[in-house]
C-alpha cells in the first residue's frame, strides 16, 4: 500500500510538472495578436462568429461549412470566446492553450493506462506538450480546430480503453459519441479508427496472433479477437469517417480549395508525399526554419531527390515492420505517424502548401512512442540507465521549452510572422501577398507594392495577389497599370462582375467614359443586381448628357436599395438637367431625409426652391430653411452657400438680409479670388437693393 501511495504521489507530481511546463513554454503567447492569415475568415472578420452564441449562429454552425470546412464544434468554440471575451486576443489564445494543456494531461493518462509504463508515457506527453512544431496549432487562433479535435481524439482513445477493458453496449456507444465530437471538430480525425486498430495490436494486445507472448509486464489484460472481428467492431467508425470524408471533399471542392490535377500533376503530388514525410521527420528531430506556410514546389521537385526520399521512406517502413514483430511499438508508432498524415499529405491537394507544422499535432505521438519505448528498451542493460535517461530527457525538454518560446516570438503579429516566414522559405507567393496586404493596411504602400509584385512574379496566375496589386495601383492613381492587371485577371475569370466594375472605374478615372460605360454594362450583364455598377453607369451617362439613361440607372439602384442618399442626389441632378425641377426637388428632399448633413444637397435644394420661376416648385420659406442649414454646416465660410441664402432671402422678400448676406459672400469670394462668383454677387446685390429677387435663367 505504501508503494502504491508513493507511486500515486509522483504520478500526481508529473501532472503538475506537465501543466507548469506548458505554462512556462507558452507564456509569451499572452503578447500575441490575431493574424491576417485565416483569422479574419475564422474569427475576426466572420459575423457569424463575432456575433457570439445565438440560436441563429448555432444553426449556421451545423448547417454551413466554415471557410471550406465542416467543423461545427470548432465554430461554436470560437463563438463562445467572442460571446465571453469579444475580440480580445489574449483570451482566445488562452482557450487554445487550455485545450493543449488538457490534451497533454489526458495523453499521459491514456498512454500510462494502456502500457503501465509511467516514465515513457510522461516523456511522450511532455514532448507532445513542448515541441516547437506544436506552436502552429496552439498559437494560431484559426487552428483551434487542431487542439479541439486533438482533445476529442485522445478522449476517444480513453473511452475506447474503458470499452476494451470491459466491452458493453453502453461503453461502445460512448466511443461513437466522442468520436462524432472529434469529427465535428476537424475532419482530419477520420484516421482514428485505423489508429484504434493499431492500439489493439499494441499495447492493448486485443489482436489474436500465433505468438503466445500476449502479455507484457505492467500491461492490462484484454480479451483477444481475430483481425476480422476487430475490423467489424470499428465498422461504424469507418462509416462515419467515410461520410465526413465525402462531405469535406465536396465542401472544399465547391469552395475552390481543392487544387485541380492541371495545377499540380499526379507525379509531383506523389513526389511531394515522400519529400514531406521525411521533412516532417527532420523538423520533428531538429525543429528549425518553422513557418506558417510552406509553398508547394510542384514541378520544381527534382525527380532524383524524390526517388531517394521514396527509397528512404520504404527502407524505414520495411525495417519498422520487420522489427515490429518483436518490438511492436515500432510498427505501431510508424503506422500511426504515416497513416494519420495520409488525409493531408497531398494526394488530394487542398490549398497550396507542401506541408504544414499543424498537421503534426497528433501524428507526432506515433514518433514519440517509437522514441520513448525504443530508448527504454535500448538502455535496459546500461549501468547508469536512470541517470542517463533522466539527463537526456531533461536536456531535450529544456531545449524544447526554449525552442517553443523562441518560435512564439514570431507569432506576435502579422509583421513578425510574415517577415520570419519569408526569411525561412523560398518563392512564398502566398505570404508575399498576405504581407503586402498587411503593409498596405499599415500605410506602408511602397513596401506593399514590392511584396505584391513579388507574389505575382512567383506565380503569375495567382489571382488574389494580382487583384490586390491591381487595387493598389488603382488607389495610387496608376490607372494604366491597374487596367493591365484587371485585363489579365479577366483572361481566367471572365464571369467576374467585380473585375469588370473596377476596370470600368479605372477607365472613368482616365476620362475614357465610353470604355467605362461598356465595362459597367458588362458587369451588369453578369450581375443585374450590382447596385454600384448601376450607380456608376448612371454617373457616366449623366456626365455624357445621356439623361434618360442616367435616370434609368439611378432608379435601378433605388429599386434594389432605396436608402441611398447619394443616388437620390445624383437622380436629382439628372432631373434638374432634364428640366424636371419638381422631380429634382423630390429626389433631393429624399436625399436630405436620409442624410440631413449634406451641405451640397441642401444648397442645391435651396437654390432651386428660391431661384426658379416655376410657381409650382418655388418655395422661398423652405429655401431659407435649407440654405440656413447648409450655411451652419459650412460655418458660414462658403461664399457659394451664402449666395444661395441671399437668393432665398430675396425670394422671401427679406431684401435687407439678402443684401447683408450677399455682401458677406462677396467679401469671401474676393478673398478667395473667385472672380466669376464675385461679379455675379455684385449684380445680384444691385437687384436686392432695388427690392427685386433673383431668378435663375
Amino acid at each position: 500500500m505504501a508503494g502504491h501511495a508513493h507511486k500515486n504521489r509522483y504520478t500526481f507530481l508529473i501532472y503538475v510538472m506537465l501543466v507548469a511546463a506548458v505554462v512556462v513554454a507558452y507564456e509569451p503567447m499572452r503578447h500575441n495578436d490575431f493574424i491576417s492569415y485565416d483569422d479574419p475568415h475564422y474569427v475576426t472578420g466572420n459575423p457569424h462568429i463575432t456575433g457570439g452564441l445565438t440560436a441563429k449562429s448555432v444553426i449556421w454552425a451545423f448547417t454551413n461549412p466554415h471557410y471550406h470546412m465542416y467543423h461545427p464544434l470548432t465554430s461554436l468554440s470560437h463563438m463562445l470566446d467572442c460571446e465571453l471575451f469579444g475580440l480580445e486576443p489574449l483570451w482566445h489564445h488562452a482557450d487554445s492553450l487550455l485545450f493543449h494543456a488538457l490534451n497533454t494531461l489526458l495523453l499521459f493518462w491514456v498512454v500510462k493506462r494502456m502500457t503501465g509504463a509511467v516514465w515513457p508515457s510522461a516523456f511522450v506527453a511532455a514532448i507532445f506538450a513542448l515541441h516547437p512544431l506544436q506552436v502552429d496549432s496552439v498559437a494560431w487562433v484559426s487552428e483551434r480546430k487542431s487542439v479541439l479535435s486533438g482533445f476529442f481524439w485522445i478522449l476517444t482513445m480513453a473511452v475506447y480503453l474503458r470499452y476494451s477493458e470491459r466491452p458493453t453496449l453502453g461503453r461502445y456507444v460512448l466511443v461513437i459519441i466522442v468520436y462524432v465530437l472529434a469529427l465535428m471538430s476537424k475532419p482530419v480525425v477520420i484516421t482514428l479508427p485505423f489508429v484504434l486498430l493499431l492500439l489493439d495490436y499494441w499495447p492493448l494486445g486485443r489482436l489474436r496472433t500465433r505468438s503466445a507472448e500476449n502479455e507484457e509486464p505492467g500491461k492490462l489484460r484484454y480479451r483477444q479477437f481475430s483481425t476480422g472481428r476487430l475490423v467489424m467492431e470499428k465498422l461504424p467508425l469507418f462509416i462515419l469517417s467515410a461520410i465526413l470524408s465525402v462531405i469535406t471533399f465536396v465542401v472544399q471542392r465547391i469552395g475552390g480549395a481543392v487544387s485541380p490535377l492541371a495545377m499540380i500533376p499526379v507525379k509531383y503530388r506523389i513526389a511531394n508525399v515522400f519529400l514531406a514525410y521525411l521533412k516532417y521527420i527532420e523538423k520533428f528531430i531538429w525543429p528549425h526554419k518553422l513557418a506558417i506556410f510552406y509553398p508547394h514546389p510542384a514541378n520544381r521537385i527534382p525527380m532524383v531527390t524524390a526517388g531517394i526520399c521514396a527509397l528512404v521512406f520504404i527502407i524505414i517502413s520495411v525495417r519498422c515492420f520487420q522489427l515490429g514483430r518483436r518490438k511492436k511499438y515500432l510498427a505501431v508508432g510508424w503506422l500511426w505517424f504515416v497513416g494519420m498524415l495520409v488525409p493531408v499529405i497531398g494526394i488530394v491537394q487542398v490549398g497550396a502548401q507542401a506541408m504544414a507544422d499543424r498537421y503534426m499535432y497528433i501524428p507526432m505521438i506515433g514518433l514519440l512512442i517509437m522514441i520513448a519505448w525504443g530508448a527504454d528498451e535500448a538502455s535496459a542493460k546500461l549501468r547508469y540507465r536512470t541517470i542517463l535517461l533522466t539527463l537526456s530527457a531533461a536536456v531535450v525538454l529544456f531545449a524544447a521549452v526554449l525552442g517553443t518560446r523562441h518560435q512564439l516570438g514570431y507569432w506576435q503579429n502579422d509583421f513578425t510572422l510574415s517577415e520570419h516566414t519569408l526569411e525561412v522559405t523560398e518563392d512564398n507567393a502566398i505570404i508575399h501577398n498576405t504581407y503586402g496586404v498587411v503593409l498596405h493596411n499599415a500605410g506602408r504602400v511602397d513596401e506593399a507594392l514590392i511584396h505584391l509584385q513579388k507574389a505575382v512574379e512567383i506565380i503569375p496566375t495567382y489571382s488574389k495577389a494580382r487583384y490586390n496589386l491591381a487595387m493598389l495601383h488603382f488607389e495610387q492613381g496608376r490607372f494604366d497599370e491597374a487596367i493591365a492587371s484587371f485585363q489579365e485577371l479577366l483572361k481566367t475569370d471572365k464571369d467576374s462582375a467585380e473585375l469588370y466594375y473596377y476596370l470600368a472605374l479605372a477607365y472613368t478615372k482616365k476620362g475614357q467614359q465610353d470604355q467605362a460605360a461598356m465595362y459597367f454594362s458588362e458587369a451588369l450583364r453578369i450581375n443585374p443586381n450590382y447596385t454600384e455598377a448601376h450607380n456608376e453607369l448612371g454617373k457616366v451617362s449623366l456626365s455624357a448628357g445621356q439623361l434618360d439613361k442616367a435616370i434609368e440607372c439611378f432608379n435601378d439602384v433605388l429599386q434594389l436599395d432605396d436608402k441611398r442618399a447619394d443616388v437620390y442626389t445624383n437622380l436629382g441632378t439628372a432631373y434638374m438637367k432634364k428640366g424636371r425641377l419638381d422631380l429634382a426637388v423630390s429626389s433631393w428632399s429624399r436625399a436630405v431625409e436620409l442624410n440631413p448633413n449634406s451641405a451640397g444637397v441642401l444648397n442645391n435644394l435651396a437654390w432651386v426652391l428660391a431661384a426658379t420661376g416655376d410657381e409650382n416648385v418655388r418655395n422661398p420659406a423652405k429655401a431659407v430653411d435649407f440654405a440656413l442649414r447648409a450655411c451652419e454646416l459650412t460655418g458660414y465660410k462658403d461664399p457659394a452657400v451664402l449666395d444661395t441664402l441671399a437668393v432665398a432671402y430675396a425670394a422671401d422678400g427679406r431684401f435687407p438680409e439678402a443684401v447683408q448676406t450677399a455682401e458677406q459672400a462677396l467679401t469671401l469670394a474676393e478673398t478667395a479670388n473667385q472672380k466669376e462668383l464675385a461679379d455675379q454677387l455684385r449684380r445680384r446685390i444691385r437687384l436686392y437693393q432695388a427690392d427685386k429677387p433673383y431668378y435663375d435663367k
